[in-house]
Protein backbone atom coordinates (compact mmCIF):
# COMPACT_ATOMS: atom_id res chain seq x y z
CA UNK A 1 0.00 0.00 0.00
CA UNK A 2 2.85 2.39 0.84
CA UNK A 3 4.55 1.70 -2.50
CA UNK A 4 1.26 2.27 -4.32
CA UNK A 5 0.71 5.67 -2.76
CA UNK A 6 4.32 6.70 -3.39
CA UNK A 7 3.84 5.90 -7.09
CA UNK A 8 0.46 7.64 -7.11
CA UNK A 9 1.92 10.71 -5.44
CA UNK A 10 4.74 10.82 -8.00
CA UNK A 11 2.16 10.70 -10.81
CA UNK A 12 0.35 13.71 -9.34
CA UNK A 13 3.66 15.51 -8.93
CA UNK A 14 4.43 14.67 -12.55
CA UNK A 15 1.07 16.06 -13.66
CA UNK A 16 1.33 19.32 -11.73
CA UNK A 17 4.96 20.06 -12.60
CA UNK A 18 4.35 19.19 -16.26
CA UNK A 19 1.37 21.56 -16.29
CA UNK A 20 3.51 24.31 -14.73
CA UNK A 21 6.26 23.65 -17.27
CA UNK A 22 3.79 23.99 -20.12
CA UNK A 23 2.31 27.24 -18.75
CA UNK A 24 5.65 28.92 -18.11
CA UNK A 25 7.03 27.65 -21.41
CA UNK A 26 4.14 29.26 -23.28
CA UNK A 27 4.81 32.54 -21.47
CA UNK A 28 8.55 32.44 -22.23
CA UNK A 29 8.24 31.36 -25.84
CA UNK A 30 5.41 33.80 -26.44
CA UNK A 31 7.52 36.69 -25.16
CA UNK A 32 10.52 35.53 -27.22
CA UNK A 33 8.48 35.27 -30.40
CA UNK A 34 6.80 38.62 -29.77
CA UNK A 35 9.96 40.62 -29.17
CA UNK A 36 11.82 39.13 -32.16
CA UNK A 37 8.75 39.91 -34.26
CA UNK A 38 8.69 43.41 -32.80
CA UNK A 39 12.39 44.00 -33.57
CA UNK A 40 11.83 42.86 -37.15
CA UNK A 41 8.60 44.82 -37.59
CA UNK A 42 9.35 48.26 -36.15
CA UNK A 43 10.09 51.03 -38.61
CA UNK A 44 12.45 53.99 -38.04
CA UNK A 45 10.82 57.40 -37.42
CA UNK A 46 11.15 60.18 -39.93
CA UNK A 47 14.49 62.02 -39.72
CA UNK A 48 14.18 65.15 -37.63
CA UNK A 49 10.89 64.06 -36.04
CA UNK A 50 10.30 64.31 -32.30
CA UNK A 51 10.74 60.55 -31.96
CA UNK A 52 14.09 60.66 -33.75
CA UNK A 53 15.24 63.50 -31.49
CA UNK A 54 14.30 61.41 -28.44
CA UNK A 55 16.55 58.60 -29.61
CA UNK A 56 13.78 56.26 -30.79
CA UNK A 57 15.22 53.85 -33.36
CA UNK A 58 11.86 52.38 -34.37
CA UNK A 59 8.18 52.22 -33.54
CA UNK A 60 5.10 50.24 -34.44
CA UNK A 61 1.37 50.81 -34.28
CA UNK A 62 -0.79 47.77 -33.56
CA UNK A 63 -4.34 46.99 -32.55
CA UNK A 64 -5.26 44.14 -30.23
CA UNK A 65 -8.03 43.36 -27.78
CA UNK A 66 -9.99 46.49 -28.61
CA UNK A 67 -7.11 48.90 -28.05
CA UNK A 68 -4.27 50.58 -29.97
CA UNK A 69 -0.63 50.09 -28.96
CA UNK A 70 2.42 52.12 -29.91
CA UNK A 71 5.62 50.34 -28.78
CA UNK A 72 8.86 52.26 -29.32
CA UNK A 73 12.44 51.02 -29.18
CA UNK A 74 15.39 53.20 -28.15
CA UNK A 75 18.68 52.50 -29.85
CA UNK A 76 20.54 52.30 -26.54
CA UNK A 77 18.40 53.83 -23.76
CA UNK A 78 15.94 56.70 -23.21
CA UNK A 79 17.16 60.05 -21.87
CA UNK A 80 15.66 59.30 -18.45
CA UNK A 81 15.09 56.04 -16.63
CA UNK A 82 11.33 55.41 -16.34
CA UNK A 83 9.94 54.95 -12.80
CA UNK A 84 8.57 51.48 -13.65
CA UNK A 85 10.46 48.99 -15.79
CA UNK A 86 9.29 45.44 -16.53
CA UNK A 87 11.90 42.69 -16.67
CA UNK A 88 11.24 39.57 -18.72
CA UNK A 89 13.10 36.90 -16.77
CA UNK A 90 10.85 34.84 -14.51
CA UNK A 91 9.16 33.19 -17.49
CA UNK A 92 12.54 31.74 -18.48
CA UNK A 93 13.63 30.81 -14.97
CA UNK A 94 10.33 29.11 -14.10
CA UNK A 95 10.35 27.15 -17.38
CA UNK A 96 13.86 25.81 -16.78
CA UNK A 97 13.27 25.03 -13.10
CA UNK A 98 10.04 23.15 -13.82
CA UNK A 99 11.73 21.34 -16.73
CA UNK A 100 14.65 20.34 -14.50
CA UNK A 101 12.15 19.07 -11.94
CA UNK A 102 10.53 17.00 -14.71
CA UNK A 103 13.89 15.38 -15.46
CA UNK A 104 14.07 14.18 -11.85
CA UNK A 105 10.44 13.06 -11.63
CA UNK A 106 10.24 11.24 -14.96
CA UNK A 107 13.83 10.16 -15.66
CA UNK A 108 16.16 10.33 -12.65
CA UNK A 109 13.63 8.99 -10.14
CA UNK A 110 13.24 5.84 -12.27
CA UNK A 111 16.48 5.87 -14.25
CA UNK A 112 16.70 2.09 -14.63
CA UNK A 113 13.46 2.07 -16.64
CA UNK A 114 13.51 5.49 -18.30
CA UNK A 115 17.18 6.13 -19.10
CA UNK A 116 18.94 2.82 -19.55
CA UNK A 117 18.80 0.50 -22.52
CA UNK A 118 21.19 -2.41 -22.00
CA UNK A 119 21.32 -3.02 -25.74
CA UNK A 120 22.76 0.51 -26.14
CA UNK A 121 25.08 0.80 -23.12
CA UNK A 122 25.33 -1.19 -19.91
CA UNK A 123 25.22 1.73 -17.47
CA UNK A 124 24.17 1.93 -13.84
CA UNK A 125 21.43 4.37 -12.82
CA UNK A 126 23.97 6.79 -11.35
CA UNK A 127 26.11 6.65 -14.46
CA UNK A 128 23.12 7.42 -16.67
CA UNK A 129 22.12 10.34 -14.44
CA UNK A 130 25.71 11.60 -14.50
CA UNK A 131 25.69 11.53 -18.31
CA UNK A 132 22.45 13.49 -18.33
CA UNK A 133 23.57 16.18 -15.89
CA UNK A 134 27.01 16.42 -17.46
CA UNK A 135 25.42 17.09 -20.84
CA UNK A 136 23.65 20.18 -19.47
CA UNK A 137 26.82 21.62 -17.94
CA UNK A 138 29.16 20.87 -20.86
CA UNK A 139 26.60 22.08 -23.38
CA UNK A 140 26.31 25.52 -21.77
CA UNK A 141 30.09 25.92 -21.31
CA UNK A 142 30.87 25.05 -24.94
CA UNK A 143 28.10 27.27 -26.30
CA UNK A 144 29.01 30.26 -24.12
CA UNK A 145 32.71 30.01 -24.97
CA UNK A 146 31.91 29.85 -28.68
CA UNK A 147 29.72 32.96 -28.41
CA UNK A 148 32.47 34.87 -26.56
CA UNK A 149 35.18 33.74 -29.00
CA UNK A 150 35.98 35.54 -32.29
CA UNK A 151 33.55 33.09 -33.88
CA UNK A 152 30.75 34.88 -32.02
CA UNK A 153 31.09 37.83 -34.39
CA UNK A 154 30.26 35.66 -37.41
CA UNK A 155 26.65 34.65 -36.85
CA UNK A 156 26.28 32.35 -39.85
CA UNK A 157 29.42 30.36 -39.09
CA UNK A 158 28.59 30.28 -35.37
CA UNK A 159 25.18 28.82 -36.22
CA UNK A 160 26.72 26.05 -38.32
CA UNK A 161 29.29 25.18 -35.64
CA UNK A 162 26.59 25.09 -32.94
CA UNK A 163 24.40 22.85 -35.09
CA UNK A 164 27.30 20.43 -35.61
CA UNK A 165 28.01 20.46 -31.87
CA UNK A 166 24.37 19.70 -30.98
CA UNK A 167 24.23 16.89 -33.55
CA UNK A 168 27.49 15.45 -32.14
CA UNK A 169 25.96 15.57 -28.64
CA UNK A 170 22.87 13.82 -30.01
CA UNK A 171 25.03 11.08 -31.53
CA UNK A 172 26.89 10.56 -28.25
CA UNK A 173 23.73 10.48 -26.15
CA UNK A 174 21.93 8.01 -28.43
CA UNK A 175 24.90 5.67 -27.92
CA UNK A 176 24.79 5.99 -24.14
CA UNK A 177 21.13 6.37 -23.10
CA UNK A 178 17.77 5.01 -24.21
CA UNK A 179 16.43 6.81 -27.26
CA UNK A 180 13.76 8.65 -25.32
CA UNK A 181 16.19 9.81 -22.62
CA UNK A 182 18.77 10.82 -25.24
CA UNK A 183 16.27 13.05 -27.03
CA UNK A 184 15.01 14.71 -23.87
CA UNK A 185 18.56 15.48 -22.74
CA UNK A 186 19.40 17.10 -26.06
CA UNK A 187 16.34 19.29 -25.46
CA UNK A 188 17.36 19.94 -21.86
CA UNK A 189 20.86 20.90 -23.03
CA UNK A 190 19.45 23.43 -25.51
CA UNK A 191 16.99 24.67 -22.88
CA UNK A 192 19.90 25.19 -20.48
CA UNK A 193 21.70 27.23 -23.13
CA UNK A 194 18.56 29.33 -23.52
CA UNK A 195 18.06 30.03 -19.83
CA UNK A 196 21.81 30.56 -19.44
CA UNK A 197 21.52 33.31 -22.04
CA UNK A 198 18.85 35.01 -19.94
CA UNK A 199 20.53 34.49 -16.56
CA UNK A 200 24.17 35.04 -17.52
CA UNK A 201 24.05 37.49 -20.43
CA UNK A 202 20.73 39.20 -21.13
CA UNK A 203 19.64 40.19 -17.61
CA UNK A 204 23.18 41.17 -16.40
CA UNK A 205 23.56 43.30 -19.53
CA UNK A 206 20.26 45.01 -18.90
CA UNK A 207 21.29 45.66 -15.30
CA UNK A 208 24.47 47.34 -16.54
CA UNK A 209 22.39 49.65 -18.72
CA UNK A 210 20.09 50.56 -15.83
CA UNK A 211 22.97 51.07 -13.38
CA UNK A 212 24.73 53.43 -15.81
CA UNK A 213 21.57 55.51 -16.20
CA UNK A 214 21.07 55.71 -12.43
CA UNK A 215 24.46 57.38 -11.96
CA UNK A 216 24.01 59.65 -14.96
CA UNK A 217 26.39 57.84 -17.31
CA UNK A 218 25.79 56.99 -20.95
CA UNK A 219 25.11 53.22 -21.19
CA UNK A 220 27.61 51.13 -23.14
CA UNK A 221 25.77 49.79 -26.24
CA UNK A 222 27.83 46.57 -26.18
CA UNK A 223 25.54 45.11 -23.50
CA UNK A 224 22.49 45.64 -25.65
CA UNK A 225 24.20 44.04 -28.65
CA UNK A 226 25.19 40.95 -26.65
CA UNK A 227 21.69 40.60 -25.24
CA UNK A 228 20.14 40.93 -28.69
CA UNK A 229 22.46 38.24 -30.08
CA UNK A 230 21.55 35.74 -27.36
CA UNK A 231 17.86 36.60 -27.65
CA UNK A 232 17.95 35.81 -31.36
CA UNK A 233 19.73 32.53 -30.63
CA UNK A 234 16.95 31.58 -28.21
CA UNK A 235 14.42 32.31 -30.93
CA UNK A 236 16.06 29.82 -33.28
CA UNK A 237 16.47 27.21 -30.54
CA UNK A 238 12.75 27.26 -29.77
CA UNK A 239 11.24 25.02 -32.47
CA UNK A 240 13.80 22.22 -32.02
CA UNK A 241 13.19 22.28 -28.25
CA UNK A 242 9.42 22.20 -28.71
CA UNK A 243 9.72 19.15 -30.95
CA UNK A 244 11.90 17.37 -28.41
CA UNK A 245 9.36 18.16 -25.67
CA UNK A 246 6.71 16.16 -27.55
CA UNK A 247 9.02 13.56 -29.10
CA UNK A 248 8.49 11.06 -26.27
CA UNK A 249 5.02 10.43 -27.75
CA UNK A 250 6.51 9.36 -31.08
CA UNK A 251 8.72 6.30 -30.66
CA UNK A 252 9.18 6.05 -34.44
CA UNK A 253 11.73 8.90 -34.15
CA UNK A 254 13.84 8.06 -31.10
CA UNK A 255 13.92 4.29 -31.63
CA UNK A 256 15.26 4.44 -35.18
CA UNK A 257 18.70 3.01 -35.84
CA UNK A 258 19.88 6.49 -36.82
CA UNK A 259 17.79 8.41 -34.30
CA UNK A 260 20.47 11.10 -33.93
CA UNK A 261 20.28 11.78 -37.67
CA UNK A 262 16.48 11.85 -37.54
CA UNK A 263 16.67 14.43 -34.78
CA UNK A 264 19.25 16.48 -36.70
CA UNK A 265 17.01 16.65 -39.77
CA UNK A 266 13.93 17.63 -37.76
CA UNK A 267 15.86 20.31 -35.85
CA UNK A 268 17.21 21.70 -39.12
CA UNK A 269 13.67 21.85 -40.50
CA UNK A 270 12.54 23.78 -37.42
CA UNK A 271 15.36 26.30 -37.76
CA UNK A 272 14.64 26.86 -41.47
CA UNK A 273 10.94 27.40 -40.84
CA UNK A 274 11.68 29.79 -37.96
CA UNK A 275 14.10 31.71 -40.20
CA UNK A 276 11.38 32.14 -42.83
CA UNK A 277 9.09 33.83 -40.30
CA UNK A 278 11.88 36.05 -38.95
CA UNK A 279 12.67 37.23 -42.49
CA UNK A 280 8.99 37.69 -43.30
CA UNK A 281 8.48 39.91 -40.27
CA UNK A 282 11.37 42.02 -41.51
CA UNK A 283 9.65 42.43 -44.87
CA UNK A 284 11.51 39.72 -46.82
CA UNK A 285 9.66 36.68 -48.13
CA UNK A 286 11.83 33.73 -49.08
CA UNK A 287 9.73 30.62 -49.63
CA UNK A 288 12.83 28.48 -50.20
CA UNK A 289 13.31 28.11 -46.44
CA UNK A 290 9.92 26.56 -45.59
CA UNK A 291 10.03 24.46 -48.77
CA UNK A 292 13.37 22.95 -47.75
CA UNK A 293 12.15 22.57 -44.17
CA UNK A 294 9.00 20.70 -45.22
CA UNK A 295 11.03 18.63 -47.69
CA UNK A 296 13.30 17.55 -44.83
CA UNK A 297 10.30 16.49 -42.74
CA UNK A 298 8.82 14.53 -45.67
CA UNK A 299 12.18 12.87 -46.29
CA UNK A 300 12.40 11.84 -42.63
CA UNK A 301 8.84 10.48 -42.68
CA UNK A 302 9.65 8.36 -45.74
CA UNK A 303 13.03 7.21 -44.44
CA UNK A 304 11.75 5.98 -41.08
CA UNK A 305 8.46 4.53 -42.35
CA UNK A 306 7.94 1.02 -40.91
CA UNK A 307 8.59 -1.86 -43.24
CA UNK A 308 6.11 -4.76 -43.41
CA UNK A 309 7.14 -7.63 -41.17
CA UNK A 310 7.99 -10.92 -42.89
CA UNK A 311 4.96 -13.12 -43.36
CA UNK A 312 4.66 -16.13 -41.08
CA UNK A 313 5.46 -19.48 -42.65
CA UNK A 314 2.52 -21.16 -44.32
CA UNK A 315 0.77 -23.93 -42.40
CA UNK A 316 1.27 -27.53 -43.46
CA UNK A 317 -1.41 -28.97 -45.78
CA UNK A 318 -4.44 -30.23 -43.91
CA UNK A 319 -3.60 -28.28 -40.72
CA UNK A 320 -6.56 -26.71 -38.90
CA UNK A 321 -5.86 -22.96 -39.19
CA UNK A 322 -8.36 -22.16 -36.44
CA UNK A 323 -6.40 -24.36 -34.05
CA UNK A 324 -3.14 -22.66 -35.07
CA UNK A 325 -4.69 -19.25 -34.47
CA UNK A 326 -5.89 -20.26 -31.01
CA UNK A 327 -2.54 -21.76 -30.06
CA UNK A 328 -0.68 -18.72 -31.37
CA UNK A 329 -2.88 -16.35 -29.38
CA UNK A 330 -2.41 -18.38 -26.23
CA UNK A 331 1.34 -18.03 -26.70
CA UNK A 332 1.01 -14.33 -27.46
CA UNK A 333 -1.06 -13.78 -24.32
CA UNK A 334 1.53 -15.63 -22.28
CA UNK A 335 4.29 -13.37 -23.64
CA UNK A 336 2.29 -10.21 -22.99
CA UNK A 337 1.38 -11.36 -19.48
CA UNK A 338 5.04 -12.01 -18.67
CA UNK A 339 6.54 -8.95 -20.37
CA UNK A 340 3.86 -6.22 -20.38
CA UNK A 341 1.07 -6.73 -17.85
CA UNK A 342 3.19 -5.84 -14.81
CA UNK A 343 2.83 -2.21 -16.02
CA UNK A 344 -0.15 -2.35 -18.38
CA UNK A 345 -2.88 -3.50 -16.01
CA UNK A 346 -5.54 -2.03 -13.74
CA UNK A 347 -3.17 -2.52 -10.78
CA UNK A 348 0.45 -2.38 -11.99
CA UNK A 349 2.99 -4.34 -9.97
CA UNK A 350 6.08 -2.72 -11.51
CA UNK A 351 7.75 -0.24 -9.16
CA UNK A 352 7.09 3.40 -10.03
CA UNK A 353 3.72 2.93 -11.76
CA UNK A 354 0.40 3.55 -10.00
CA UNK A 355 -1.68 3.39 -13.19
CA UNK A 356 -1.19 1.81 -16.60
CA UNK A 357 1.00 3.97 -18.89
CA UNK A 358 -1.17 5.86 -21.41
CA UNK A 359 -4.18 4.10 -19.82
CA UNK A 360 -3.49 0.97 -21.89
CA UNK A 361 -4.33 -2.27 -20.06
CA UNK A 362 -3.54 -5.72 -21.43
CA UNK A 363 -4.56 -8.22 -18.74
CA UNK A 364 -7.40 -9.86 -20.73
CA UNK A 365 -7.67 -11.34 -24.24
CA UNK A 366 -10.23 -8.70 -25.17
CA UNK A 367 -7.90 -5.84 -24.13
CA UNK A 368 -4.95 -7.39 -25.98
CA UNK A 369 -6.99 -7.59 -29.19
CA UNK A 370 -8.34 -4.07 -28.65
CA UNK A 371 -4.82 -2.66 -28.45
CA UNK A 372 -3.30 -5.03 -31.03
CA UNK A 373 -2.06 -2.24 -33.31
CA UNK A 374 -0.26 -0.42 -30.48
CA UNK A 375 1.19 -3.65 -29.13
CA UNK A 376 2.53 -4.49 -32.59
CA UNK A 377 3.93 -1.01 -33.19
CA UNK A 378 5.74 -0.72 -29.87
CA UNK A 379 7.00 -4.29 -29.44
CA UNK A 380 7.72 -5.25 -33.05
CA UNK A 381 8.23 -2.12 -35.14
CA UNK A 382 9.84 0.40 -32.78
CA UNK A 383 10.85 -2.14 -30.11
CA UNK A 384 10.82 0.57 -27.42
CA UNK A 385 8.53 -1.51 -25.22
CA UNK A 386 8.96 -2.89 -22.63
CA UNK A 387 10.79 0.19 -21.30
CA UNK A 388 14.51 -0.46 -21.48
CA UNK A 389 13.47 -4.08 -22.08
CA UNK A 390 13.53 -4.53 -18.32
CA UNK A 391 11.31 -7.60 -18.59
CA UNK A 392 13.67 -9.15 -21.17
CA UNK A 393 11.35 -9.69 -24.12
CA UNK A 394 13.28 -11.80 -26.62
CA UNK A 395 13.51 -11.38 -30.38
CA UNK A 396 11.63 -14.68 -30.79
CA UNK A 397 8.78 -13.33 -28.65
CA UNK A 398 8.63 -10.16 -30.73
CA UNK A 399 8.47 -12.27 -33.89
CA UNK A 400 5.63 -14.27 -32.37
CA UNK A 401 3.66 -11.11 -31.66
CA UNK A 402 4.40 -9.89 -35.19
CA UNK A 403 3.26 -13.14 -36.79
CA UNK A 404 0.04 -13.07 -34.72
CA UNK A 405 -0.71 -9.49 -35.78
CA UNK A 406 0.10 -10.12 -39.45
CA UNK A 407 -2.25 -13.11 -39.38
CA UNK A 408 -5.12 -10.84 -38.34
CA UNK A 409 -4.67 -10.50 -34.57
CA UNK A 410 -7.44 -12.98 -33.87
Amino acid sequence: MEALFVSYGVEWLNLLVRWLHLITGIAWIGASFYFVWLDNSIRPPKPGSELAKKGVSGELWAVHGGGFYNPQKYLVAPAELPPELHWFKWEAYATWLSGFAMLFIVYYFNASAMMIDKSVADLSSWEAIGVGLGTLVVGWIVYDLLCRSPLGKREGLLGIVMFVFIVAASYALTHLLSGRAAYIHVGAMIGTMMVGNVLMVIIPGQRKLVEAMKVGKSPDPVYGKRAKQRSVHNNYFTLPVLFIMISNHYAMTYTHKYSWLVLAAIMAAGVLIRHFFNLRHAGRVSVAYPIVGVALLVAVAIAIAPRPAPKAAAAAPGTDTATISAVDFAKVQEVITQRCVNCHSAKPTFEGFATAPAGMMLQTPELIRQHAVKVYQRTVQTKDMPLGNLTHMTDEERKLVGAWFEAGAK
